[in-house]
């Protein structure tokens, strides 16, 4: 073989070679999304860049608390970012006052950014299958969650992972507080 030809064939395995790691890092470890909205205020405001961990669920269940994304049922290419509130066989009610019970026992949370004034569904106790989650957003009256039926509660399949790490705005840049 010619000395061209060789540099050739090395540049071009050497770029398949970064394409494939690429592909396989964004489908199975980590991908890239932007808040939109302020539905997650304060923890997340809109504009805000991070990183999904599409990983760590494949080895550890959800916890509460934890921020995750999911695809929203009815829009294409929409997806949400909200906190775990409810865990599977769980009873989740909200009442008038705007607190959240788990199981009949008040949710000793600090992440709702104020009152809750529309319980929604959750007015009724919500109890979740073995395979569901409900979340919230931190901005509980301007946020579209479990507690609106479009939204409903989440499976565990749906999830395309957890919010990892905020990247931009730089001075805003680190690892996302969950718990």
């Amino acid at each position: 073989m010619n000395k061209k030809l060789k540099e050739v064939l090395s540049t071009s395995l050497y770029l398949l070679i970064v394409l494939v790691l690429t592909f396989l890092i964004v489908t199975y470890v980590g991908q890239r999304t932007k808040v939109i909205g302020s539905s997650m205020e304060p923890m997340l405001t809109d504009g805000d860049n991070l990183i999904v961990d599409k990983i760590s669920y494949r080895f550890e269940d959800p916890k509460r608390f934890d921020i995750i994304v999911f695809p929203f049922r009815y829009a294409e290419k929409t997806y949400y970012i909200k906190r775990i509130i409810g865990l599977p066989g769980e009873t989740i009610y909200i009442d008038e006052e705007g607190t959240i019970y788990i199981d009949g026992k008040v949710l000793e949370e600090s992440y709702g950014k104020e009152v809750i004034i529309d319980p929604g569904r959750a007015y009724e106790p919500v109890t979740l299958g073995e395979d569901e989650y409900f979340v919230m957003g931190d901005n509980r009256n301007n946020s579209s969650d479990s507690r609106d039926p479009v939204v409903g509660n989440i499976h565990q399949d749906e999830f395309i992972g957890k919010a990892w790490m905020r990247i931009w705005p730089l001075k805003k840049m680190g690892m996302i507080k969950h718990q």
